[in-house]
């Protein structure tokens, strides 16, 4: 079994985070500036996994302070070597361990399978709803096609 090494992200994690999700096609590549920013002024509500030195996992994430009980992942990113081990879960139990919340949101847009499946599945580990709705329309979008993208809301979690 791995020996994996969860820990807030520091400014210093911004390139290998951004490395990392560039590496993984499915999901919105945003600029080096934006992950340096996020690991910098939201690391509280994010989390980083290193397996010795690589970054093998980010969840960029946020509490909206019109909205404290409720947890907003961005991003979840693990590298194509880990998937599988359970690693996306652990990671949002990880940021959960710091933070009291009622409920988690994500949007998810319909081709990402393997998100969809994390927050089912998460919401079935945890054995609470997992209510799904239209958040961002394709119209909603600038320009550029994107599909829509959906919001999962998970909860309220049990303490």
């Amino acid at each position: 079994m791995k020996h994996y090494q969860f820990s807030v992200p520091e400014k210093s994690d911004g390139a290998s985070v951004y490395e990392l999700i560039e590496n993984i096609p499915i999901l919105d590549l945003n600029s080096s500036y934006s992950y340096l920013l996020w690991c910098e002024f939201f690391s509280d509500t994010s989390v980083v996994v290193k397996d010795g030195e690589e970054t093998v996992g980010f969840i960029s994430g946020f509490i909206d302070p019109s909205s404290p009980d409720t947890l907003f992942i961005w991003q979840v990113a693990v590298a194509e070597t880990e998937r599988g081990n359970g690693l996306a879960t652990r990671m949002i139990d990880h940021i959960l361990d710091r933070h009291d919340v009622a409920f988690i949101e994500a949007t998810v847009s319909p081709s990402n399978q393997p998100s969809q499946q994390l927050f089912k599945g998460f919401a079935e580990k945890k054995e609470v709803p997992c209510n799904i709705s239209v958040c961002f329309k394709e119209d909603d979008f600038p320009g550029e096609e994107h599909e829509q993208e959906n919001t999962f809301r998970i909860g309220p979690l049990k303490n």
